[in-house]
């Protein structure tokens, strides 16, 4: 296995629309694979194929399972995880009820911010082998799947902020980049 780079915003790339995935084969799985290994190196629970600059309707996750009651369940390491590949993701369904998450992302670094979406949602996906299923999600996997499928509509989490919220996290994530590549080049 091998990683891949992430795209950090404001890399235009991460703006781009991903295509649907007809070829369900070996590369497929390998990219897959891939990106899993990407997003655990990362520290991530998701990860949508447009952020590592492919253009393609995939999206990996490792969502901690919860009943609702945990406080920060992004960070509680003891939670079983349930690994999941969607594949062309669809949702079909998303509740009026709505919920409240400080979400970050791969292509932010270390930067978060509250975001309202649906409490619940059902989505329509493949699997690897190409085969249809429809789930409902509630909680950080409601969350997290529609934060990925945003990814690959070239939306990120910041375009449900405020513009005065948005653009802080924008001089906060360049001062950050700054600082990461001078700690780098030193």
């Amino acid at each position: 296995m091998s990683t891949y780079p992430i795209l950090f915003h404001p890399d235009k790339r991460l703006r781009t629309v991903a295509e649907p995935i007809t070829d369900f084969d070996d590369d497929l799985r390998q990219t897959a694979e891939n990106m899993f290994e990407t997003m655990h190196q990362a520290k991530g629970i998701g990860l949508a194929a447009t952020q590592v600059n492919i253009h393609r309707r995939l999206i990996v996750m490792e969502v901690p399972q919860t009943d609702g009651n945990t406080s920060n369940e992004r960070q509680d390491e003891n939670l079983p995880r349930e690994k999941l590949v969607l594949i062309n993701p669809e949702i079909l369904e998303k509740s009026a009820e709505t919920s409240e998450y400080e979400e970050g992302c791969l292509s932010l670094p270390n930067q978060f911010a509250k975001v309202v979406r649906p409490a619940a949602v059902k989505v329509r996906f493949y699997d690897l082998d190409g085969k249809e299923h429809e789930r409902d999600a509630t909680g950080l996997l409601a969350t997290c799947i529609q934060h990925e499928i945003d990814h690959l509509n070239g939306i990120l989490f910041i375009d449900h902020l405020s513009r005065l919220k948005r653009e802080r996290i924008e001089q906060r994530l360049a001062k950050y980049l700054k600082n990461q590549e001078k700690s780098a080049n030193e």
